[in-house]
């Protein structure tokens, strides 16, 4: 039997919000605050209304270990109610309206479900939105992780994707199956380490369909067996696999502003939105750069469009 739990910070080695992720959002020049380990809170320099935002995080010694043990760690409060309506709201939905243009398969439904518009998208999924609204990129946001994945990866972190993914209200198939991220990329000879960060744009919970993960899965030695969700891939991009009777499952729900990190091994995915509103994150991962040059001279972009996809690298029989 696959047994299920929600996180807690004893069950998942996290420090509570005031010392797990210290971050002032205020604009004070105050010297900074310390975590019970001892790791700087983020503070801005200046006191001056135009003092440019700011861009990086300190975590501590335990959620990194956190993150290597689990292959997921939860931080709180990356970014603030205000920075998200600034900086994330406005773009966000005018990409779920239709207002910025994505091309054809760079927008569809990651539920697998087959010949639906994107009116009837249950889990409403854009690929890039980086490349197809260019001013998100540099953003406060993508710095803050950018800092984030250099710390829980040694350095050398660029960003190699991003993603919308909005689950819809009422849908019981709103559902992003078990999968393991590698399981879509090419096999590189270089690095593939991966931090991927997931932002909460609304309060993710298990009614709406929160992360949820298989603690330490990524230390398997191999990835586990995957196939399309659909009758094919040409179908519907989403790939899932199975879980295993000794599976533990471990839901991870978070505030609007917080962000889960996972590594591209870890099994994961996400159940379905049963609540009245839109479930809404917003993913932006990073990888090694010279990870990123292989892929791209491999011609893999992340784009649903791509000719060379993952069927070109992977046996899903």
């Amino acid at each position: 039997m696959i047994a299920s739990r929600s996180s807690s910070a004893a069950a998942l080695g996290f420090i509570g919000d005031k010392a797990a992720f210290a971050r002032s959002t205020s604009r004070s020049s105050r010297k900074p605050e310390q975590s019970q380990k001892g790791a700087t809170a983020c503070r801005a320099t200046s006191d001056t209304p135009a003092e440019r935002p700011l861009t990086s995080c300190c975590i501590t010694r335990e959620q990194i270990d956190a993150f290597h043990k689990q292959g997921f760690v939860h931080l709180p409060a990356v970014l603030s109610d205000a920075e998200l309506r600034e900086h994330i709201d406005p773009v966000y939905e005018r990409f779920l309206s239709g207002d910025i243009s994505v091309p054809g398969s760079d927008v569809c439904d990651m539920s697998g479900a087959e010949g639906r518009t994107r009116n009837q998208f249950t889990v409403y999924n854009v690929m890039l939105p980086r490349t197809y609204h260019p001013a998100w990129q540099g953003s406060v946001f993508e710095q803050r992780c950018q800092d984030i994945a250099n710390q829980l990866q040694d350095g050398d972190m660029e960003p190699d994707y991003d993603q919308i993914l909005a689950k819809r209200p009422h849908s019981k198939d709103a559902i992003f199956a078990w999968h393991q991220d590698m399981a879509y990329w090419p096999p590189t000879t270089t690095s593939t380490a991966t931090a991927t960060c997931w932002l909460a744009v609304t309060d993710s919970t298990e009614e709406n369909g929160c992360m949820r993960f298989i603690a330490g899965s990524h230390l398997e030695s191999d990835l586990r067996p995957h196939a399309p969700v659909a009758s094919s891939r040409a179908k519907s991009h989403a790939l899932h696999t199975q879980l295993l009777s000794s599976d533990a499952v471990t839901h991870v729900p978070i505030k609007r502003g917080d962000i889960t990190v996972h590594n591209e091994r870890v099994m994961h995915g996400s159940g379905p939105n049963m609540s009245d509103q839109w479930r809404k994150a917003y993913v932006l991962a990073f990888r090694k750069r010279a990870c990123i040059a292989e892929e791209r001279a491999l011609g893999f972009t992340h784009s649903h469009n791509d000719v060379t996809s993952w069927d070109a690298f992977h046996d899903h029989r």
